[in-house]
């Protein structure tokens, strides 16, 4: 299977915006947490997490093909059938069929929720939220409007309440918050 520190690389290669990649390192870190809480491969979870949005910069301004153009970027490549769907999924282009797959259509949108949750808390810290003050902000609806509730809410259709997924995302962001810058 493709390495992290390989696919890091492809990340740094195809990914210039800083912000993005952080993006994709945090997405990666709750899909490890998840893949933990569920007793599934965290390698597999986290590779699809990290390699998520490679394609974003490439297909910005042709949605249709975001996770596509992923999955041909990927072709030759060590990574599991199980990943490259949950990737071309996440988007809504792709039925998803696999936990793996519900699972990281929930945490993309969750990670910026968090991140601007951090940003506004007045210690700016990952370690000083909880999961009361992320849900006095998710209830906010001009607070990180960018991040679809509906899609954080999909959490239930893998059997975890909002808070309980909330934890979790913060658990996982906060493994790698030193990456993150905060």
């Amino acid at each position: 299977m493709l390495s992290r520190s390989d696919a890091l690389a492809l990340v740094q290669q195809h990914v210039p915006n800083r912000n993005l990649v952080k993006h994709m390192i945090a997405v990666e870190a709750v899909m490890r947490r998840l893949a933990r809480r569920f007793g599934e491969d965290e390698e597999v979870w986290s590779l699809a997490g990290l390699l998520h949005d490679l394609d974003y910069m490439e297909t910005a301004e042709a949605f249709d093909r975001h996770g596509f153009r992923t999955a041909e970027i990927l072709a030759g490549k060590d990574v599991p059938a199980e990943a490259l769907h949950a990737i071309m999924a996440h988007p809504g282009h792709l039925p998803r069929e696999s936990r793996m797959d519900q699972a990281l259509y929930a945490v993309d949108p969750l990670t910026g929720l968090i991140v601007a949750g951090a940003l506004m808390h007045p210690q700016k810290k990952l370690a000083a939220l909880d999961v009361e003050y992320l849900l006095r902000r998710f209830k906010e609806k001009r607070f990180a409007a960018g991040a679809d509730r509906g899609q954080i809410q999909s959490c239930a259709e893998l059997g975890l309440p909002l808070e309980e997924f909330l934890r979790l995302g913060l658990e996982g962001m906060n493994e790698v918050s030193g990456e993150l810058g905060f």
